[in-house]
């Protein structure tokens, strides 16, 4: 599928994809920096966008700076709104226990991706139609009952 819609973009470095068909592309640091063992800290892109109306950017995690290095995003996924027009900024969070990690300027800290997404009408009801999941919540899938326990759901 090769359709595509235009991001009006000001950018110190532009994000990219990887390889033709992925639907993250890769945001940069604009600045070096540290972070401790335990430690968030907001990192600069150097990105601002304009989306479309109806449109919608997720910030999400790189799963190499993940698998790696314990490095993760505090909000993921981070959402861009249509309207907002500031710099693209990443709260990172250093999750290994010992070792700091060091960000240079240029590297790749994060991926965007950029979604079409339906409005909503919120329909106020006095109950909600059945279904077969019900209200079966955290844990009720993939555990079994005897260890899920009646009080968890």
């Amino acid at each position: 599928m090769s359709d595509s819609v235009d991001v009006l973009i000001v950018a110190s470095s532009i994000p990219s994809v990887s390889h033709p068909g992925d639907a993250g592309a890769d945001l940069s640091s604009s600045e070096a920096c540290v972070i401790l063992p335990g430690e968030r800290r907001t990192v600069p892109t150097g990105v601002s966008i304009a989306l479309p109306r109806g449109y919608v950017a997720f910030i999400v995690p790189r799963s190499g700076l993940a698998a790696r290095h314990g490095i993760t995003i505090v909000n993921s996924p981070g959402t861009v709104d249509a309207g907002y027009r500031g710099e693209i900024m990443v709260t990172l969070l250093n999750t290994d226990a010992t070792q700091p990690f060091t960000i240079s300027e240029g590297d790749r800290i994060a991926q965007m991706v950029v979604l079409p997404f339906a409005g909503v009408n919120f329909v106020p009801v006095d109950r909600l139609p059945e279904s077969e999941r019900g209200s079966d919540g955290f844990g009720s899938t993939g555990v079994s009952q005897q260890k899920l326990g009646k009080e968890s759901s």
